[in-house]
């Protein structure tokens, strides 16, 4: 039985990245290896979906620049939470090995703060991922 999602949900999330190919290269395997699974591939976009939701990385024709800046106006960050501490620790293994750099390495995993277990991946294009391991 397919239960509807709960109003306020989030339904998707599109993001606009100067290479698409670089990007479906960074985000593909790490949102795999977060159990999404490829949803719609386009010529100029990809998306990944886990349950109702799915993120679309999209190499837009109208792109107003070329680079992205995390710290201007607009996207910092997508979050995503991990069951455990090990399960962090071998996903950040696969991204690094896939190309992402670990940022606050010499805080990691509590860069967020003592009570906080995360870690936080830069890809080539400046795009941040935090991964957010289970703290109760």
């Amino acid at each position: 039985m397919t239960v509807p999602p709960v109003t306020g949900s989030l339904h998707h999330v599109e993001v606009w990245v100067p290479d698409l190919g670089r990007a479906a290269a960074s985000f593909g395997p790490l949102l795999e290896a977060l159990g999404y699974t490829p949803f719609q591939s386009w010529e100029r976009g990809r998306s990944w979906r886990l349950g109702a939701t799915y993120l679309v990385f999209e190499e837009s024709p109208a792109l107003s620049a070329h680079t992205h800046d995390r710290l201007r106006p607009g996207l910092n960050h997508l979050a995503f939470h991990v069951a455990t501490r090990a399960e962090l620790d071998r996903l950040v293994e696969g991204a690094v090995r896939g190309g992402w750099r670990l940022m606050f390495p010499d805080r990691h995993p509590h860069a967020g703060g003592e009570q906080s277990c995360a870690a936080y991946l830069e890809d080539a294009d400046g795009f941040e991922v935090e991964l957010v391991a289970a703290v109760w």
